[in-house]
């Protein structure tokens, strides 16, 4: 799907003297990214001999690297109707700030985005507000209730990317099997959360010994991978695009392997919340860890990491979820799920290539080409000829992230006070700079 055109700057402008990482060329090397109306017109080492486009802006980036911007799957959103917790207008400011070019919403708004109209408004709104681009997946049934379909031609035909449960999972099996069906016959992505209500009772975090230690009720991995194994065999049945909309357990890491080595269209994501944190972090219950699904032990996020590294699991995802201070400022058992990512996903994700458990490709395959790809979006890619949506970024700048200098709307980030290696020095989003450091 071609992205809505957005006017680039007026003048041409090339990003020299760069790091150019492009996993869907395969180049992480010294170059150059030239951009010419809104769109790549040459990128890598190449570029260099390229030629300047006459009147061009140069940009010395110094050594920096400059890749394609990061397309996040999984972003909450709280307009309409929540939106003193978030707007497109202040979710788009912070997703540039951290480099973020694209972002996939939730339909989990008031009323829910389960009608064409619906996806008309997030659009247009979007579209009206917004300084990065936004694509609705709509809700996979009615009201998010879980038992009748929504209408998935008329609404991918209004512009909806796929379908999803949202923050939900879908209980009903059936109901799942006909969505993947019904989908399959429109190439769409369905999403579902694998989370099981019963299981998770009043469960909060993960159960183990920091559960007992806390004294707070705990959520077993098995509320995950019995909807997941059910999920994936659904799927096989009904060859439809399944995807495990966030991982949080070892053992659902390897339920996907087997689907994907048995030949079903299966894909997932992992917040990244979950690769870059785990339960003891929440401390003396801290709530802004308090996250759906919950932090696991170390061992569950270093196979998570791997699965990443791996490709097993296709897509890292902000699961940015803007909670306010009367969700939040709660005791632990009664606050709100959700934590704010969107402008942390680059930074924190590059923790993993510091320790040297990713790779810096993968780690921008798994933030912008692969889920880009998952979408059917024109995204996720410095290729000629596509849209000059890139982040530039100093690998090695250290910096802390201070409260006041969050800039989305909600300030419930785990990150808070966070030393962080590596930020974002520019986003462009059609060629047109939407955020600039300094």
């Amino acid at each position: 799907m071609s992205p809505t055109p957005l006017h680039g700057d007026a003048r041409p402008i090339v990003l020299d003297n760069a790091r150019v990482v492009d996993p869907s060329r395969g180049i992480d090397a010294p170059g150059a990214v030239i951009v010419t109306g809104g769109v790549i017109r040459a990128a890598g080492p190449d570029a260099r001999g390229n030629g300047r486009p006459d009147g061009a802006e140069v940009i010395d980036c110094g050594g920096a690297v400059v890749a394609p911007g990061l397309v996040d799957l999984r972003a909450f959103v709280g307009e309409p109707g929540h939106e003193h917790r978030e707007t497109f207008a202040s979710l788009s400011r912070a997703a540039a700030a951290g480099g973020v070019t694209t972002l996939v919403t939730m339909p989990d708004t008031d009323p829910v985005i389960d009608d064409p109209a619906l996806v008309d408004f997030v659009l247009r709104r979007a579209r009206d507000t917004a300084v990065v681009r936004i694509h609705p997946l709509a809700a996979l049934t009615k009201g998010q209730n879980g038992t009748e379909l929504t209408e998935f031609g008329l609404l991918k035909e209004a512009g909806a990317l796929g379908f999803t449960s949202g923050r939900r999972s879908v209980a009903n099996a059936n109901v799942l099997r006909r969505a993947l069906t019904y989908a399959r016959d429109f190439d769409a992505l369905v999403s579902n959360l694998p989370a099981d209500a019963d299981l998770t009772g009043s469960g909060v975090m993960n159960l183990g010994d920091a559960s007992v230690r806390l004294g707070l009720p705990g959520i077993p991995s098995e509320a995950e991978t019995v909807v997941l194994a059910r999920d994936l065999r659904l799927a096989r049945l009904a060859k439809g695009r399944y995807h495990a909309a966030a991982l949080s357990t070892a053992e659902s890491v390897a339920m996907i392997a087997w689907a994907k080595n048995e030949g079903i269209a299966a894909t997932a994501a992992v917040a990244i919340n979950n690769v870059t944190l785990n339960e003891i972090d929440i401390g003396a219950y801290r709530t802004f860890y308090k996250v759906n699904p919950p932090l696991r032990s170390e061992d569950d996020r270093r196979a998570l990491v791997q699965a990443v590294a791996d490709g097993t699991i296709d897509v890292i995802v902000s699961n940015h979820d803007p909670q306010d201070v009367e969700t939040k400022r709660q005791p632990f058992s009664e606050a709100a799920d959700g934590a704010i990512g969107v402008e942390t996903l680059l930074a924190a994700g590059l923790r993993l290539v510091h320790s040297g458990d990713l790779s810096l490709s993968r780690l921008i395959e798994a933030t912008a080409t692969r889920p880009a790809r998952l979408v059917g979006l024109d995204a996720g890619t410095l290729a000629p000829g596509a849209p000059a949506d890139l982040v530039v970024f100093d690998l090695d700048e250290p910096w802390v992230l201070a409260k006041e200098d969050i800039v989305s709307r909600a300030k419930n980030s785990p990150y808070e006070d966070a030393r962080f290696t590596g930020r974002v020095r520019r986003t462009m989003v059609g060629g047109r700079t939407v955020f600039a450091r300094g």
